[in-house]
């Protein structure tokens, strides 16, 4: 069978928003400005964990130009608590930052001003940061009614994992630490509320999940989701940060007070203890065969998520299973633990719960191929699930070829060669991940008389190019030029639901429900021409934007006018969605892979260490716009390599000592390695348009245990804790000459 030949999929055309953003067309929470809108500002409290004993606004309410002074007496009517935490400090904070009271002003001068007015009567609380400090026997309850800091507990087993270990030729067992980081989207998080008298209510917000925000609003304020509604333009970066609801409830109540549209936007401090990436301790034990087969593996994962919830439940719930691998391992005990803190609230970052444990579970890996003598490459490639084969009970089984992927890294990375080098610093990491959240999207395509389609889907665009992929899957089942196509922003009020947009989900069920609103359209016009035309649909071919049978040719226009009469308007709809029947009911939607290989230089004066070389693949099943895999891939990797190599956020007693992109460094084009590729793997089985799978978050997973292989493998020191800065290393190499 000939390869179909794609115009559009497959190709890495212009962004259909390129020109808007670099020209500064495109409007983002910051640059909106609604009639009658005044500003706010968050009071935030200057201590880890305290009891409020009393706040007097009286002062601040006051000033000139304040019009409202919101604090916890004011939310008595609403149900308060979302995602585990109050819209406003209620009794108590937990975190350094923790919102105690909002002003909305006139000007931003005059609430900041009014911010330092507002009276707060702080009873101090003995300070839990750090998991050691949260686990102990006799810790201070940061949520007393809880009975103690531990939060989710999730477990996974299968087999006997004792038995396993006993059948072991080799058993290691290590502990790996995980820091703390911040995403830093450039757009830090922005949020505008009105709550007008008829308790109709409108945001624009910085939010990655617009619908499942409507749903937090509309139980929280006790009015239908019809009510509300959420409307985005664009982000500037999510990563996970703005998954969820964050303080769209706190603004949305102060507008209520305030009778007027209010807009608070974060700095970057106020967005780096708003949420944050989970800190992790974990210990791991693995035993294996003397030929390399993996008999058992047993996990214990501690995960910090600071003061409340936020999305730490299916943080931990992910780690759980992602602490596996991508090996088929008979005799698996694993436990994974959420741990409150003193510091600001956890939530999703590209691939949660993955880096933490990969992390751990990757190095181990090498550790046990250096006591086997044998060439990692060759123990991954012997472990590696099969197609079809179930990673942990009650998941979907693999459905990526993760042998092929391993080959291709293996092959264009050079690693054999590499490999006959004495002390060659050059290392691998493999990992998979169960991607694709909520398997819920629905699209429309509506055909206007002048010929433009407008694409109506709830997917956020962010940077990651969402709006021309779907536009790509549209024009190419359409067979119309992408300039005929038009897609704005979510909102709530007149786009058809999403569930989420993040997981790696978009292309994968947007794609769908917008490729099946495309053909769905498609279809219309060929009942139509086959009217005209006298012939049966089946008879009718479409191409480039016409209806054609035999000689006869039909475009979509002229049959858009013999429907509706020419000049007469009219509109014709494509209806698609994608439902939980697209997995036959199991999840996960798909499983994504991440593979690397890193080569470094190591300073042994001064510890420091240099990414040189960095290869990834990733397999994308079919690769919708290459250019934008390979950045997302490579984006990803460049997020690695900060979280590998020096980010961290540093508390100190409870204080954030570092909340600023000058004492928190994040990486720069000095960063990049000298030689940075990214594979694509299409072999088109993926579930979603034209063979897709998800991407994008792979990327980050292999960076740090294929660096601390490299430097294992060319020093014989292992480093189990991260970020490596150059006094870590220095301090390891020093400790090893002892």
């Amino acid at each position: 069978m000939a390869k179909r030949q794609f115009k559009y999929v497959g190709h890495s055309v212009p962004r259909v928003d390129g020109v808007d953003k670099v020209t500064g067309k495109a409007k983002f929470v910051g640059d909106i400005v609604v009639p009658g809108m005044l500003y706010g500002k968050i009071l935030r409290s200057p201590y880890p964990h305290a009891r409020i004993r009393a706040i007097d606004p009286t002062e601040a309410e006051a000033l000139p130009g304040v019009v409202a002074v919101l604090t916890a007496a004011d939310i008595d009517d609403l149900n308060p608590i979302y995602n585990g935490r109050p819209i406003i400090a209620m009794h108590k904070v937990r975190y350094v930052g923790e919102p105690v009271a909002a002003v909305a002003a006139l000007d931003l001068a005059t609430a900041e001003e009014a911010l330092g007015l507002i009276q707060v009567d702080y009873e101090e609380l003995p300070t839990v940061v750090g998991i050691d400090a949260a686990v102990k026997k006799d810790a201070p309850l940061i949520h007393e009614e809880k009975g103690s800091n531990i939060g989710t507990h999730e477990q996974v087993r299968r087999g006997d994992a004792d038995e396993g270990f006993t059948q072991s030729d080799e058993v290691v067992e290590d502990t790996f630490t995980f820091p703390m980081v911040y995403h830093y989207a450039m757009e830090p998080h922005s949020v505008i509320a009105h709550y007008d008298d008829n308790d109709e209510i409108t945001v624009w917000s910085s939010a990655q999940h617009p619908f499942q925000v409507r749903s937090d609003i509309s139980k929280i304020f006790k009015v239908p989701p019809s009510k509300v509604r959420l409307i985005i333009n664009y982000l500037g970066g999510g990563y996970g940060s703005k998954s969820y609801t964050k303080f769209e409830p706190l603004a949305l109540a102060l507008a209520r007070k305030a009778k007027q549209p209010v807009r608070i936007c974060n700095s970057v401090g106020e967005s780096m203890i708003t949420v944050r990436r989970h800190g992790a301790r974990v210990r791991i034990r693995t035993g294996v065969k003397r030929d390399g087969t993996i008999m058992a593996r047993e996990a214990e994962i501690y995960l910090d998520t600071g003061g409340y919830d936020d999305n730490g439940p299916q943080v931990t719930a992910r780690s759980a299973t992602r602490v596996l691998g991508p090996y088929w391992i008979p005799n698996i005990r694993t436990d994974a633990y959420q741990v409150y803190t003193n510091t600001g609230s956890a939530g999703s970052y590209r691939a949660i719960g993955a880096p933490q444990v990969i992390f751990a579970g990757e190095s181990q890996i090498e550790i046990l191929a250096a006591k086997l003598g044998m060439d990692p490459a060759e123990l991954r490639m012997k472990n590696l699930l099969k197609t079809g084969q179930e990673l942990r009970p009650g998941l979907k089984g693999i459905d990526a070829n993760l042998t092929s992927s391993l080959k291709s890294l293996i092959r264009e990375s050079g690693w054999k060669k590499s490999r006959k080098k004495k002390n060659a610093a050059v290392g691998m990491g493999c990992a998979i991940t169960n991607a694709g959240a909520t398997p819920v999207s629905v699209a429309m395509i509506r055909m206007q008389s002048d010929g433009i389609a407008n694409i109506a889907a709830g997917s956020t665009e962010m940077g990651q190019g969402v709006r021309t992929t779907l536009t790509q899957i549209a024009a190419e089942e359409l067979t119309l030029p992408m300039e005929q196509f038009r897609m704005l922003g979510a909102d709530t009020k007149v786009t058809p639901y999403d569930s989420s947009t993040g997981s790696s989900r978009s292309t994968t069920l947007m794609g769908t429900a917008v490729q099946k609103a495309a053909r769905d359209l498609k279809q219309q016009f060929v009942k139509i021409g086959a009217q005209i035309l006298s012939v049966k649909p089946r008879q009718i071919q479409v191409i480039d934007g016409a209806l054609i049978s035999g000689e006869a040719r039909l475009t979509f226009k002229e049959a858009f006018e013999r429907r509706f009469g020419k000049g007469a308007g009219g509109e014709m709809i494509g209806r698609g969605e994608a439902g939980p029947e697209i997995t036959d009911h199991k999840l996960p939607v798909f499983w994504e892979v991440g593979m690397g290989t890193a080569e470094v230089e190591i300073d042994h004066e001064t510890g420091e260490v240099k990414l040189k070389k960095f290869i990834s693949v990733a397999d994308v099943g079919k690769a919708i716009h290459p250019e934008h895999c390979i950045a997302q891939e490579e984006g990803a990797a460049m997020q690695g390599i900060g979280h590998t190599f020096f980010e961290q956020l540093i508390y100190d007693n409870g204080q954030l000592i570092n909340p600023n992109l000058v004492d928190y460094r994040i990486p720069t084009f000095d960063d990049v390695p000298e030689e940075f590729h990214t594979v694509l793997v299409e072999n088109g089985d993926g579930p979603g348009p034209f063979g897709v799978r998800g991407m994008a978050e792979g990327g980050i997973l292999s960076v740090a245990p294929s660096v601390c292989n490299a430097i294992d493998r060319a020093t014989s020191v292992r480093i189990k804790d991260l970020p490596l800065t150059p006094e870590r290393v220095w301090r390891a190499l020093r400790d090893a000459k002892k």
